[in-house]
């Protein structure tokens, strides 16, 4: 009833829900469904839905607040909204009968009335009654929502009439019927609205529907609406339908059949799950829980929904599904993956098919287990199967359960694996089979293509078996394999022809002269044809290698780690340090020794009686010796024990020497056996560097029989020995003695000990002394070729395992120090071990008395490396030739290794050079004693040598180098003097390291001149004062510069003062990189062997001798002779000596030559060379030897015979070598006379200067005109726009930027990739900024044209000498509007660029005048040999520097800059006797050549420009 209250409610209606009830008897076991009607209305949400509630209850429950005695039930209230949108409550009763669970009869309660009257009542009370929700409810009300009823009564407004059409529990449907009419009967009498629900129509039965359909239509206005609280399936339609009826405002509601209504809530449902099971497959973890997910998803709209309609645990179910997927998925993955990684653990544990091939899956499992990786590759799990465990989870663990190899799947690998294996197999073999098919065909070269080969394998059988990828495979490794090899060969034939390479001074650049010679040879070789097809490849090994001979370091040496350098310093880091390491633990208390401890060897009781000898001698084992007590430890042993060597490796005593006794031949030899073994068992089994330089003295015991017949043959013999082991031997002294031992002896012999041990000490630790000991009387270098097919340690064997061997200074890590007795006294030997091209710079530059050099009697190349460094040295330097190869028997096994060595030994006696060998299966031949020769001729010419050096150092003082030895005064080495034996005249026996039959030592009777010392070092028997020679001054070969001789010649005048300042101060600078430019003469007009006169002003100059043109110091005292408008005739004409160095012939000295010269075979090889690229010249003109006078063409330098005249072009007035010949100055009188005669006609053109081409290779792109190079859109070369990129990017702070000149080869590089590929990148190259601005430079130098066009030239002159600078800056504006406009767009932006440099000039020095001097012979493209041209160099260089100082005022609209510097050149001045300041010499780009430039020049009467 709806409550009136001022305030409008919405109206609220009472319904009672009726229905069959009662006892089981009367309803069946099951209700008819009024409570899930109910429940489903009030409560819809499907986990508020109960489908079980009973009637059957306790007496407690019946009489608890939610029965509270009464047989209804109130189920709450509904608030629902109409069609119309006006709200109703609707109060829910049902009407029920409760059943006593104990008598199971209806409780007993206040309405004692049957049940259809009861539920017919229209007004119900109950104090205090609750809302019902559930079964579980009753009993537990306060876990609940307790709500009472409304004022604890109602009033009903309508009947909802439930009829169960299901088949029923027990229940026939003609008695529900039946009670049914009844009830009809009893609520048609309250005159309220009646509608029927029929329940359960999920299982509904259709006659019994029909029935109920029957029965209403009998009565009148009597609706049924078909239900199902299951599926909430028109539940709320019958509730709105009996509202309906009684609220008649309302719209009345379509009553719609159960299967229509059900297919709309299920679609209804369907939607609804669908897009739940969306918003749970966003859950891609498997270890998600419903708790997490639910409360992320609880406010989503989908999951709500689906909530409502199908419930939390319908909603948990489906997402444990997903989840229970989402494993099973993550299973499957894992197992696909095992199952792919079985293969490779297959070929890992089971990759031998001959282990396999016959094995079934479960032996091959056990195979398995056994591997040593199997644990690698499988895990054996503790519980099984592998995929209930927590292993699924281990993603990072790859590693295979084992007892997934049970599956068919894993025994379906193995089986494949097997039958891969066997195919693989057969694979292999036809790739191999097709491999050496390959190998035979003759034909095949480096580089050809697999399409010109494929015809002549089509028929094979193993290509038709392999894949066309296989074949592809095998003939690109066939071809990687013989390009490596000619590549390699390649390499080597470049090595065997070095004497192409080694010709020019270090840090050159070769000619294209000489690059034409170079390749006019090679291409006649087979190596260098095998690359044909590898042109690039081969052109840049090529390059690479003269790159590497022109500027070699260890760090670019071709051999990379195999380089000598790096392996010598290693090996000397390490066997010097563990050397001086010993030395330093046995005589690191050897300055202050008090105590000496002393092994004594003899044999037959010897030892023991010298023993004895020495203790008599002492008291108490103190021996008193030159003032100083010892106490001695003396230790016999005979040389006939068997524990000989356990004796003297004792931890307890550590000796300082040892006494060697002897009385017989007998046991001088059984002596001489033993120390062999200590020191062999000391350096080689032991390792014991503390033994290995034991000091030993040899003495001879007196003989009993006073003077016996073998006491000379004793001596003679031990003096032998001593000098072989280089110890001292203790002679007997004169007279008789009736002991065998002297007390003379004993002291000579301790004394020889205490000296060896101070010696070594002072090796390990030198003290300061007035002399440095450090220093070396000698300095040798010993000269390997990177890549011989032997070891480092061989042929320093002879010096490492000497006990003499010391460390050289700090800091030298390729020296060494010797100490062995040479002539008289003991000498220091620095040994420098260098590879041949490090060893370049040294003869060059560094003092060395004598060069040992190495090369390898298997390689050809090796000995190609000797010649062409051995060419070049001085013959007064003594050379030490050592071919090294496995033992003696090569000689006569191997003929390629008998060339080599016999080619050695021929050399070896051209130049009287010394020759032996190395074998790396020998011992004896490592021993120090074969170089002893050869020390003791260094020795005897070292004053020469260093006379020589001396006098070629005053020329070159400005040249500076680093010192690979140190250059400090010495005086004489200190002396160790030991007694020597007059008849110690023999010497070791000559060795020969081939055989008898070929001599490779000199014999005897050449050695009869020298005598031994005490360490069989050979000396001259009268000995030399040490300032024998110091008459003999030794040059070098006179500089490159030699002009002709003078001749009378009439009209000389002075050159002018300034100009040969310049001259000598470009000379100075860099004296031995001077270029010698002559002008082409006939070769008939030129004679080597003649003396030529030096310019005095590259000497040195007074004012007085202005006049003086030419001076030659030529007599005694070093008088200078002034020569003019004469003829110098001097005696010693026929000697090449430089001038201001020569010494009087008077004096005896010859003058030095080469080593080439001297030898047939070293010079033979060098005219071949010659005669290849020369066929045109007769040997008479293209050589010359240092005895023979033969007239041939004028070599560029002296370093450089063979090299080709140089051309016409490059002498300018920077040329010292101004010839003075009769015949070409009447030539060039008569050239003059005519050209004066030209000039008075009229000029018809200005002839182009065009300077030979810088390139040796044709090119598509540099060289060609500048139109050629551009595009409207692309206005500047794309090759300049990327190395101005490459400079601004990378080294715009460069020092020197475009004044240091980077690499030729670089250059040369840059532009060579660059013609093949336009896309290159400058970075990938790997090369300097300095090569790029070279090669920048170098495109501008190779245009046709200058970029400043040569019709502007003169324009830009007149406007320069403008004295006001803003006018003189505008008409420079307006000049270069006047350039074609691709050259204006170009020029404009190398300025720009240059420009940017300039700013940087803090950091890279180079200011905008500097860069004009680098840049204008570039842009200007100067001919220097056009005088006029010449007299304006300054002005042009200051022309460019103004556009660099003013270029945004030039291109940009910009204001003037004020530079520091005035722009201005001043004009020349009138008076041509007033001369402008020289300029520094000028860099200029190839192929320009350094020029000195001066300003103006007065009338050349010289004929000189």
């Amino acid at each position: 009833m709806m409550a009136k209250n001022k305030e409008p409610r919405p109206p609220s209606y009472a319904v009672s829900v009726v229905g069959l009830s009662g006892t089981e008897k009367d309803k069946g076991n099951c209700g008819v469904g009024k409570s899930c009607l109910c429940n489903r209305f009030v409560r819809s949400k499907a986990d508020e839905y109960y489908p079980e509630h009973t009637s059957v209850l306790s007496t407690i429950d019946f009489g608890g607040r939610v029965v509270n005695n009464d047989h209804f039930l109130y189920w709450g209230d509904v608030t629902q909204s109409g069609e119309d949108g006006i709200e109703c409550r609707i109060h829910v009763i049902e009407q029920t009968e409760f059943i006593d669970d104990q008598t199971f009869l209806p409780h007993r309660s206040t309405n004692l009335q049957p049940y259809i009257k009861r539920a017919a009542a229209s007004k119900l009370q109950s104090a205090e009654k609750l809302m019902y929700i559930c079964t579980d409810q009753l009993g537990l009300e306060q876990d609940f929502e307790q709500k009472q009823m409304p004022e604890g009564k109602l009033s009903i407004d309508g009947f909802l009439l439930c009829i169960d059409v299901s088949q029923g529990c027990n229940r026939k449907f003609d008695d529900q019927l039946k009670f049914v009419n009844n009830l009809y009967i009893q609520l048609s009498k309250s005159k309220k609205p009646i509608i029927i629900a029929a329940t359960k129509c999920d299982e509904c039965v259709d006659h019994y529907l029909r029935e109920v359909q029957a029965f209403a239509s009998n009565k009148k206005n009597l609706v049924v609406v078909e239900t199902s609280a299951r599926f909430n399936v028109n539940v709320e339609t019958c509730f709105t339908a009996l509202v309906q009826m009684m609220d008649k405002t309302r719209g009345k509601p379509k009553i719609i059949p159960y299967l229509d209504a059900y297919k709309t809530q299920r679609q209804l449902v369907v939607t609804a799950t669908d897009k739940f099971e969306k918003l749970v497959q966003t859950v891609r973890d498997y270890h998600a829980t419903w708790k997490t997910v639910s409360n992320k998803l609880k406010n989503h709209p989908d999951y709500e929904e689906y909530i409502n309609l199908e419930g939390t645990k319908k909603a948990k179910n489906t997402f444990s599904k997903h989840i229970e997927q989402l494993k099973q998925e993550h299973i499957r993955k894992r197992k696909e993956e095992y199952i792919n990684a079985l293969p490779r653990a297959l070929n890992t544990l089971l990759s031998n098919l001959d282990e396999i091939e016959h094995l079934s899956w479960s032996e091959a499992l056990k195979l398995m287990e056994k591997r040593p990786d199997f644990q690698s590759c499988f895990v054996v799990l503790e519980k099984t199967p592998w995929d209930e465990t927590d292993h699924i989870d281990k993603v990072n663990d790859r590693r295979i359960p084992f007892d997934l190899l049970t599956t068919l799947e894993a025994e379906k690998v193995y089986q494949n694996h097997v039958q891969h294996l066997i195919s693989e197999k057969r694979r292999v073999e036809m790739k191999e089979k097709f491999k050496k098919t390959l190998e035979k065909i003759q034909f095949i070269s480096p580089g050809q293509p697999w399409e010109e080969v494929i015809c002549f394998v089509v028929e094979d059988e193993a290509f038709k078996y392999i894949t066309d990828a296989d074949s592809k495979e095998v003939y690109g490794r066939h071809q990687r394999e013989i390009v490596e090899k000619a590549k390699e060969e390649f390499q080597e034939m470049l090595f065997e022809h070095s004497e192409l390479f080694y010709d020019l001074d270090l840090n050159a650049t070769p000619s294209s002269d000489k690059m034409s010679e170079i390749h006019a040879v090679l291409s006649e070789e087979p190596r260098y044809k095998a690359l044909q097809k590898l042109a690039p490849d081969r052109e840049s090994l090529l390059l690479k290698h003269i790159g590497f001979v022109y500027h070699p370091t260890k760090e670019t040496c071709l051999s990379g780690q195999n380089c000598t350098d790096i392996k010598v310093e290693q090996l000397l880091a390490n066997s010097l340090l563990q050397l001086d390491h010993g030395r330093s633990n046995l005589y690191h208390d050897s300055a202050n020794i008090d105590k000496v401890n002393l092994f004594i060897l003899g044999k037959d009781g010897l030892a023991q009686e010298l023993a004895n000898e020495i203790r008599t001698q002492s008291t108490d084992d103190e021996y008193a010796l030159d003032g100083k007590i010892y106490e001695l430890d003396l230790r016999p042993v005979d040389a006939k024990s068997p524990y000989l060597l356990t004796q003297l490796w004792t931890s307890t005593f550590k000796p300082h020497g040892c006494f060697c006794v002897f009385n017989s031949i007998e046991s001088l030899n059984f002596i001489g056996e033993c120390i062999a073994k200590i020191r062999a068992e000391a350096s080689q089994i032991r390792r014991d560097k503390y033994m290995a330089n034991l000091p030993f003295t040899l003495i001879l015991a007196n003989q009993r029989d006073s003077v016996s017949k073998n006491l000379p043959i004793l001596r003679h013999q031990g003096q032998q020995l001593a000098n072989k082991l280089q110890c001292p031997f203790v002679d007997v002294p004169a007279g008789t003695y009736p002991r065998k031992f002297n007390e003379t002896q004993i002291k000579q012999a301790l004394r020889g000990v205490l000296e060896a041990v101070k010696h070594n000490f002072d090796v390990v630790s030198p003290v300061p002394t007035i002399k440095d000991l450090s220093e070396a009387d000698l300095r040798i270098v010993m000269c390997a070729m990177c890549g011989d097919p032997f070891s480092v340690d061989l042929i320093l064997s002879p010096f490492l395992d000497s006990h003499s061997c010391s460390a050289a200074q700090a800091g030298q890590n390729n020296s060494l120090m010797l100490d062995k007795i040479i002539g008289e006294k003991r000498r220091r030997i620095q040994i420098t071990i260098l590879s041949y091209h490090s060893s370049i710079g040294v003869r060059k530059d560094e003092l060395v008395h004598g060069y040992i050099l190495v090369y390898s009697a298997k390689r050809k190349a090796s000995m190609g490396m000797l010649r062409a460094f051995l060419s070049e040295v001085q013959d007064t330097i003594p050379v030490q030739l050592v071919a090294v190869t496995d033992s003696q028997a090569d000689f006569f096994e191997n003929e390629a290794i008998k060339e080599l060595m016999t080619e050695g030994e021929h050399i070896a006696t051209e130049i009287t050079a010394k020759f032996t060998a190395l074998y790396s299966l020998s011992q004896y031949h490592r021993q120090t004693e074969v170089f002893t020769l050869f020390f003791s001729d260094v020795l005897e010419k070292k004053n020469m040598i260093e006379s020589s050096y001396m006098s070629d150092s005053t020329r070159e003082t400005t040249h500076t180098s680093e010192d690979v030895f140190p250059r400090s005064p010495r005086g004489s080495s200190l002396d160790y003097n030991y007694p020597d034996s007059e008849d110690d005249t023999e010497g070791p026996p000559p060795y020969s390291p081939i055989g008898d039959d070929v001599r490779l030592l000199p014999a005897p009777s050449d050695r009869s001149k020298y005598r031994l010392d005490l360490e069989g070092n050979e000396y001259p028997i009268h000995s030399t004062p040490l300032n024998c020679h110091d008459h003999e001054r030794n040059h070098k070969v006179p500089p490159p510069i030699k002009p002709k001789p003078l001749v009378p010649r009439t009209n000389v005048k002075k050159l002018d003062p300034n100009l040969l300042k310049t001259i000598e101060a470009g000379i100075g600078k860099n004296p031995r990189k001077q270029p010698s430019r002559v002008p082409a003469a006939p070769p008939e007009d030129i004679d080597q062997s003649d003396n030529y006169a030096e310019p005095i002003d590259t000497i040195f100059k007074h004012k007085g001798f202005a006049d003086d043109i030419y001076a030659v110091p030529d007599d005694s005292q070093n008088r200078i002779i002034k020569v003019r408008n004469s003829i110098v005739i001097n005696t010693q004409s026929e000697e090449e000596n430089g001038f201001s160095d020569r010494i009087s012939k008077s004096h005896g000295e010859r003058r030095p030559s080469k080593y080439k010269y001297k030898s047939k075979t070293l010079f033979s090889k060098a005219k071949s060379y010659y005669r290849r690229t020369h066929s045109d010249a007769s040997d008479d003109e293209a050589f010359t030897t240092s005895k023979t006078k033969r007239k041939g063409r004028h070599r560029g330098s002296e370093e450089d015979p063979l090299l080709s005249p140089v051309e016409t072009w490059k002498g300018g007035i920077d040329n010292p070598a101004i010839t003075s010949d009769q015949e070409l100055d009447d030539k060039k009188l008569k050239k003059k006379t005519h050209k004066a005669k030209e000039d008075k006609k009229p000029k018809k053109k200005t002839k182009t200067f065009n300077p030979p081409i810088r390139r040796n290779w044709e090119s598509n792109y540099f060289g060609m005109p500048l139109q050629d190079l551009v595009t409207s859109e692309k206005p500047i070369p794309l090759f300049v726009e990327k190395c101005v990129q490459f400079i601004e990017d990378t080294g715009l702070c460069t020092e020197g930027l475009y004044r240091v000149s980077g690499n030729k080869t670089d250059q040369d590089n840059i532009q060579k990739q660059f013609d093949q590929d336009h896309n290159i990148s400058l970075e990938s190259m790997g090369v300097t900024v300095n090569a790029v601005a070279g090669a920048l430079k170098a495109f501008f130098a190779d245009l046709p044209d200058p970029l400043i066009p040569y019709s502007l030239h003169q324009e830009l002159l007149e406007t320069s000498k403008i004295l006001d600078k803003t006018e003189r800056l505008h008409e420079l504006k307006e000049i270069v509007k006047k350039f074609h406009p691709v050259n204006y767009d170009v020029f404009k932006y190398v300025i720009t660029h240059l420009n940017r440099v300039s700013q940087q000039y803090k950091t890279n020095f180079m200011t905008a005048d500097n860069l004009s001097i680098c840049f204008w012979p570039t842009l200007m493209r100067p001919d220097f040999e056009n005088r006029e041209f010449l007299s304006t160099t300054k002005i042009h260089q200051s022309v460019i520097e103004t556009f660099i100082q003013q270029c945004q005022f030039f291109f940009y609209n910009g204001e003037i800059v004020e530079a520091p510097n005035p722009v201005a050149c001043q004009p020349p001045p009138s008076n041509a006797v007033q001369m402008v300041e020289p300029m520094v010499p000028l860099q200029l780009p190839p192929p320009l050549q350094p020029q000195l430039i001066q300003s103006q020049l007065p009338a050349d009467p010289l004929g000189i420009i």
